[in-house]
């Protein structure tokens, strides 16, 4: 039997979003594995300032990309972050809220929890 994802707090890991689906593995929780290079364990809460802010620095996450089934995000919508993204956007000045029941423990790796902790929902 697999273990279970667990979140910030050692505690289950609650789903992030099914609409739009997301995670690496979409499967709509911020689960992460060997494969998952990018970390994308932090449950985070779109904001326009972010969206453009990460589209500044490459990763267009607002337009829609048909071809791999990606509507595109907008404010509101709950995403898998990658961690070093929302770390360097909350060096920026930009991160979004975090919802830390969906955010998996992995992502203290790389960001520090106090810090997580600042954008909880």
């Amino acid at each position: 039997m697999p273990v279970p994802s667990l979140n910030v707090h050692g505690e289950p890991l609650k789903p992030c979003s099914t609409a739009p689906m997301t995670g690496f593995y979409r499967n709509g929780c911020c689960d992460t594995g060997p494969e998952d290079a990018g970390s994308h364990t932090v449950c985070a809460v779109m904001t326009a300032e972010f969206l453009a802010y990460s589209a500044y620095v490459g990763n267009d996450l607002s337009t829609p990309r048909p071809e791999y089934g990606f509507a595109g995000l907008k404010p509101g919508d709950r995403w898998c972050l990658c961690a070093a993204r929302f770390l360097q956007a909350h060096d920026e000045g930009c991160a979004p809220q975090v919802d830390l029941a969906a955010t998996h423990q992995a992502a203290c790796r790389i960001v520090p929890l106090e810090i997580l902790e600042r954008y909880a929902l």
